[in-house]
C-alpha cells in the first residue's frame, strides 16, 4: 500500500524490522532529525508493565506481551508527530499493521551474520534463548519474512553507521524541494526518489482548493510502469483520477489531439478547480501543459517528468506547446506549473537511449551557466544518470541552471532565450527526420553547429568547440548533420524558427564554457558553411 507521509504531516512515521536491525538507535537519530519525539515501544510497554521485556516473557508468557503491543500500536497510530520504533515482532500482526495504514512504515533489515555480531552480547533477547542463537536468528526472519515483506519501504542497514541509515530515511521523507518564483506565483519543484507514490500528499502540501476530479495525462507504456501509485496516492487523497493515454511520438503533439484530450476531460467532468497532472517526458509536458492552459480558459498544472530531459529541463519553466506541420512548438503558451514532482527512481525504467537523449540538455546547462558541471560530465561521461546519493546532486544541478534563469525572466523577454543554445539548429534537424532524431539528439548536433558556429564568428576558441563536441560524443551523442538533409532544407526548416528577431534568424552561441551569447547577426553564408562543415560523411 502507498503511504501519504512527508516531514510536513503529521502522521507518524514508524520504523519495523528484526531485533538488532537499530529501530531504536537509528529512530532517535532521525527524531531529532526531523524535530519529533521518539517512542520505543518495547520501553514504554517495560514502563508499564514494571518490568523488564525478558520478565514479562518469564512472567505472563509472549501471548501477554503481543497483546501490549497491540494495545500500544492502537495508542500510538492516533498521536501526531512521532517517530515510533516497534519491536521486531509488533508488525507481524496484520491488525498491527492495520493500524498503522496512514503511517509511513519503513522496515530495517540486516544480513542473519550482522544481526548475530549485534546482539550476541546482549542477554535480554528472550526469542534468542537458545543453544544456537546463531540458527534461532535464520529461523525467526525465516518465519517473519513474509510480514515484513508487506512494508512498501525497505532499508538494508548492514555496514552502515546509525547517521548513514538515518539519513537514508530523512531523504525518502523529504525530497529536495526547489522552487522557480515567477509573477504572482511560486512553482515548488519536489525531486527525489519515490515521489510518484506520494503525489496526493505532496499536491496536499499547499493550500489550494482542488476539485475532486483530475486527469493524468500520460501514454500507454509509462502508464503501465508508473501509474498505478500514482492513482493510489491521489485516491488516498480523496481525488478521483481519470487517465487518459496518447500516442508516445512527437508526431502527435498537434491540435488534432489536444482536441481529443479535450473531449475526454469534458466526459470526465472536470471543472475549472481540477487539476490535469502530466507524467511521461516533454512531449506529454508538452502538450498536457498546452490543454491545462487551454481547457476551460486554465485549469492547473502538475508536471511529473518521467525522463532526463523532462525532468531536467522540459517540465521547468512553463513553455508548453504543439507542434505545427510547418514547425517544432509553433503553438503554445506559458502556463507555469502547480508543482513539479520529480521522481528521480523512474529513471531506473529508462531505455538507454533516452537516458543519452536527457544527457544533451544536460550539456547544453553546462555550457550555457555551470562549467563545474561540464567538467564533472568530461571526467566521467558514461556515468549512469540513475540516482546515487552523488547522482541525485547531479541532476538538481543541472535542473538549478534553469531554474536560475526562469526566475530571472519567465516570459522570455531576454536571458532565457539562452536556454535555446543548439535548439536554433536542432528542432530543424528534428523537423527534417519526421521527429525520427529524438529530441536530446537533434540538440546535441545544434549544440555542435552552435559551438562552431560561435567559433567562425570569432566568438570563442576552437578549444571550446572541440571540447564540447567531444563530450557529446563520449556520451554516445550524434554530433554531426544528417548526410540526407541538404543545406537549403535546414535553412528553410529555420526559416519558420520561432526565435527569429525582424525577419533574421536568433542564435544562441557559447562565448566560453559556462557563457552564451545571444546573436541575431549570423549571415546565412556562416549558417550554410556550418551545416556542410559539420555533415556526416
Amino acid at each position: 500500500m502507498t503511504n501519504t507521509f512527508s516531514a510536513n504531516s503529521p502522521l507518524p512515521l514508524v520504523l519495523t524490522g528484526f531485533m538488532g536491525a537499530g529501530k531504536t538507535s537509528v529512530g532517535q537519530v532521525v527524531a531529532n532529525k526531523l524535530a519529533r519525539e521518539f517512542v520505543d515501544m518495547d520501553v514504554v510497554i517495560e514502563e508499564e508493565e514494571g518490568m523488564p521485556i525478558p520478565k514479562i516473557f518469564e512472567t505472563h508468557g509472549e501471548a501477554y506481551f503481543r497483546a501490549r503491543e497491540a494495545v500500544w500500536c492502537e495508542r500510538l497510530a492516533t498521536r501526531d508527530n512521532l517517530v515510533i520504533a516497534t519491536g521486531g515482532g509488533a508488525l507481524v500482526n496484520p491488525s498491527n499493521r492495520i493500524r498503522f495504514k496512514d503511517a509511513f512504515i519503513v522496515c530495517l533489515d540486516a544480513a542473519p551474520d550482522e544481526i548475530y555480531n549485534r546482539l550476541k552480547e546482549q542477554p535480554n533477547r528472550p526469542l534468542l534463548a537458545s543453544t544456537n542463537p546463531q540458527q534461532r536468528i535464520i529461523e525467526l526472519m525465516a518465519a517473519r519474512r513474509d510480514a515484513y515483506a508487506q512494508v512498501e519501504w525497505h532499508l538494508d542497514t548492514t555496514g552502515k553507521t546509525i547517521e548513514q541509515v538515518a539519513e537514508e530515511i530523512v531523504r525518502l521523507l523529504v525530497p529536495r524541494r526547489i522552487s522557480v518564483s515567477v509573477p504572482d506565483s511560486v512553482c515548488p519543484i519536489f525531486v527525489g526518489a519515490g515521489l510518484l507514490g506520494r503525489v496526493g500528499q505532496l499536491i496536499n502540501l499547499t493550500t489550494d482548493d482542488f476539485s475532486p476530479r483530475c486527469a493524468i495525462i500520460t501514454n500507454a507504456h509509462v502508464s503501465r510502469l508508473h501509474v498505478s501509485p500514482v492513482i493510489e496516492s491521489l485516491r488516498r487523497r480523496n481525488f478521483e483520477p481519470s487517465v487518459i493515454e496518447i500516442p508516445d511520438s512527437e508526431k502527435f503533439k498537434t491540435l488534432e489531439t489536444a482536441r481529443t484530450i479535450y473531449d475526454q476531460l469534458l466526459d470526465a467532468e472536470l471543472y475549472r478547480q481540477s487539476i490535469i497532472f502530466a507524467m511521461g517526458g516533454g512531449v506529454i509536458g508538452d502538450l498536457a501543459g498546452f490543454v491545462a492552459a487551454t481547457f476551460l480558459r486554465g485549469v492547473s498544472l502538475v508536471q511529473m517528468p518521467t525522463t532526463l530531459l523532462a525532468m531536467v529541463d522540459a517540465s521547468i519553466g512553463g513553455k508548453v506547446a504543439v507542434d505545427h506541420p510547418r514547425g517544432k512548438n509553433l503553438v503554445g503558451a506559458f502556463k507555469q506549473p502547480h508543482a513539479v514532482i520529480a521522481d528521480t527512481s523512474a529513471l531506473a525504467t529508462l531505455p538507454e537511449e533516452e537516458l543519452h537523449s536527457g544527457m544533451a540538455e544536460v550539456v547544453k546547462h553546462g555550457i550555457i551557466g555551470d562549467i563545474e558541471l561540464f567538467e564533472m560530465l568530461e571526467r566521467d561521461p558514461r556515468s549512469s544518470p540513475v540516482p546515487t546519493e552523488g547522482r541525485q546532486n547531479w541532476i538538481t544541478r543541472a535542473m538549478q541552471v534553469k531554474i536560475d534563469i526562469v526566475a530571472r525572466d519567465p516570459l522570455e523577454q531576454g536571458e532565457r532565450s539562452k536556454l535555446n543554445l543548439g535548439h536554433t539548429f536542432g528542432h530543424a534537424f528534428e523537423l527534417l527526420s519526421n521527429y525520427e532524431l529524438q529530441h536530446g539528439e537533434a540538440v546535441s548536433i545544434g549544440l555542435v553547429c552552435a559551438a562552431w558556429l560561435a567559433v567562425r564568428q570569432n566568438l570563442c576558441v576552437a578549444e571550446v568547440a572541440t571540447r564540447i563536441e567531444n563530450l557529446l560524443r563520449a556520451i554516445d551523442l550524434p554530433t554531426r548533420v544528417p548526410r540526407e538533409m541538404s543545406t537549403d532544407a535546414i535553412l528553410s526548416a529555420m526559416a519558420t524558427d520561432k526565435k527569429r528577431v525582424g525577419g533574421r534568424l536568433r542564435f544562441v552561441l557559447p562565448r566560453a564554457l559556462g557563457q552564451v551569447d545571444i546573436v541575431d547577426n549570423v549571415s546565412p553564408e556562416d549558417v550554410s558553411a556550418i551545416i556542410d562543415e559539420r555533415r556526416e560523411e
